[in-house]
């Protein structure tokens, strides 16, 4: 399907509940609130599902967007989601009831919904919403916020080898219509806390380097969170601060859970496939930027996705 017959099957429907991932980012928060205002706008009652997850820096996107208690929705849209395992504890219970529409641009999107609209040459699922929401309506500043910011978020400002012409294009349709890009490149892309330069620091300070210096490893310890006082709020895209170290190639993020887990994400630059790594995991994402999760120490998680690496330059 594409974004004229999406929003075809959108027109036809009412009381529709749009989900987001599990730790939402940029991405999945601004195409969950940009399609909200969008359907809101055709005089749909549409809401975006609460998520325990959301920080500071994100939350106000969905405002006055949530789902109210007692409310039965009737058509689901999940946005950005591309596996089961990322549902949150209250979208599982979507899951299970079924997803109507997925929209997502992840190469790894397991198929779980009765419609999918997945392109993975989209830089971000922004992308797919903006074309989506042009079909519904009007372009107007206040669903360009978001979009903007679902773009913006998942190409790194558009410096990351994922952006496209048409990213650029998608971009500057979005600025046409007056938003103040200025202030949200910088609340992004050039504010951060003193708990986030802390920890940047210490992270520097403790990396190690493998493979004569083209694979970097960073672990955030539960440890260092607790020193700093920090939050998930103080760690959104830290993962693109390894990927800056001279020569790194392949840089990985390794987050101690308290569940005796590990997350890591996996961005790569020379060439290296994240997403064959990540799969070798049980996790997915993009050729160049890929996410997994394994239970153990942060040392058996280096080990492991050390192991995961050189498999698969083994392969290729």
């Amino acid at each position: 399907m594409d974004g004229k017959e999406l929003a075809a099957l959108l027109r036809a429907q009412d009381r529709i509940l749009i989900l987001t991932h599990k730790r939402p980012d940029g991405d999945t928060t601004g195409c969950a609130a940009g399609l909200c205002l969008a359907l809101r706008q055709l005089g749909k009652q549409a809401w975006v599902l609460p998520n325990e997850d959301i920080t500071p820096i994100f939350a106000p996107y969905l405002e006055g967007l949530l789902l109210p208690a007692e409310t039965e929705p009737a058509f689901v849209v999940s946005v950005d989601i591309a596996g089961r395992s990322l549902f949150t504890p209250a979208g599982q219970v979507w899951l299970e009831r079924g997803i109507d529409l997925a929209i997502d641009h992840h190469p790894s999107y397991e198929g779980f919904a009765k419609e999918s609209w997945v392109e993975p040459g989209r830089a971000a699922c922004g992308e797919l919403i903006l074309e989506l929401a042009q079909a519904l309506g009007p372009m107007t500043p206040e669903i360009a916020t978001p979009l903007y910011v679902a773009i913006a978020t998942d190409t790194g400002c558009f410096a990351y080898s994922n952006t496209t012409p048409a990213t650029h294009r998608a971009a500057a349709l979005l600025m046409e219509t007056g938003i103040d890009t200025a202030t949200l490149n910088k609340r992004h892309f050039r504010t951060k806390s003193w708990k986030r330069i802390q920890l940047e620091c210490s992270l520097l300070q403790e990396l190690e380097l493998h493979d004569g210096g083209r694979v970097a490893l960073a672990a955030i310890s539960l440890a260092l969170m607790d020193r700093l006082s920090a939050t998930s709020a103080d760690l959104e895209d830290v993962a693109s601060l390894v990927g800056q170290v001279e020569g790194v190639e392949t840089a990985v993020t390794i987050k101690e859970q308290r569940d005796g887990s590990c997350k890591l994400s996996v961005r790569t630059s020379g060439g290296l496939n994240a997403n064959k790594v990540c799969a070798l995991l049980g996790g997915g994402g993009h050729a160049a930027a890929s996410g997994c999760m394994i239970t153990g120490s942060i040392e058996t998680a280096k080990n492991t996705i050390l192991e995961a690496i050189h498999t698969v330059q083994a392969q290729s």
